[in-house]
């Protein structure tokens, strides 16, 4: 352990400085997770994440999620290079159904932001997805990169518990941004301690109504193996700017 960590730190001075905090704050975790045996059914989630802007802005994001049956809480903080600081905390609920499953939930953030939404997946192998959300409009740094003011609709095909393909489009109906993403998620998990996740996605609209339209694609892969997961994305055109971002999360369940 000792030698990993002197390891990491000697190798920070050549790389990103916040990518390297990534690794060098939650190795030990990953360390004591795998040791404990851990497993994806484990009650809680750390993610600490870097994010990196073509521009040069960075910016660093720490979530913690507890999970146990239907009910999933996080608390998270955010910072970034223009000394953008923002701390959140949230709640949402699976309710399992005969017309399928809802999942409500709510966040509130400092700076005054509150937020929430519904989301509704019908029953079978072939699915429906429905959802909508709505916020008090005060500031807040989007970490979901799709419209919060906003309607969701689309499909999925899950023919067993490894396998789930899903197409569906999030766009704004509230603010007249023209905001609107499309996804296509596909989840594979060969078995019990590994899962693959592949989400492209392309995105048009604007930042406001008075602003120019941008269009640009995502790519986003997440690898879990056993409690250890890592997730890295390429975000063209973030948050509808003119920007490009690079994320990378290397977080573990325990």
């Amino acid at each position: 352990m000792l030698f990993i960590s002197a390891t990491v730190s000697r190798a920070c001075g050549a790389t990103v400085p916040a990518l390297c905090a990534v690794v060098m704050w939650v190795w030990p975790a990953v360390s004591w997770a795998q040791s404990a045996g851990a497993t994806p059914s484990q009650a809680f989630k750390l993610t600490p994440s870097s994010y990196v802007n073509d521009s040069g802005q960075r910016a660093s994001d720490w979530n913690l999620r507890w999970h146990q049956g239907a009910h999933t809480t996080w608390l998270g903080h955010y910072s970034n290079s223009d000394q953008f600081v923002q701390s959140r905390a949230g709640y949402e609920y699976a309710w399992q159904t005969n017309w399928g499953q809802w999942v409500p939930s709510l966040q509130v953030a400092s700076k005054g932001f509150a937020g929430g939404s519904i989301n509704w997946q019908s029953p079978g192998v072939v699915h429906g997805l429905l959802g909508w959300g709505r916020t008090n409009g005060e500031t807040y740094y989007n970490l979901n990169f799709d419209p919060n003011d906003s309607v969701l609709y689309g499909a999925g095909y899950k023919p067993s518990e490894r396998h789930h393909l899903s197409l569906y489009n999030i766009s704004d109906n509230r603010f007249n941004t023209g905001q609107s993403v499309t996804h296509l998620v596909w989840r594979y998990a060969p078995n019990d301690r590994q899962r693959l996740t592949l989400d492209l996605a392309a995105k048009q609209g604007r930042a406001s109504a008075d602003e120019p339209e941008v269009k640009g694609q995502t790519i986003s892969l997440v690898f879990d193996h056993g409690p250890v997961f890592i997730h890295w994305a390429q975000d063209r055109k973030v948050n509808f700017s003119d920007d490009n971002q690079t994320r990378l999360s290397l977080g573990v369940r325990f």
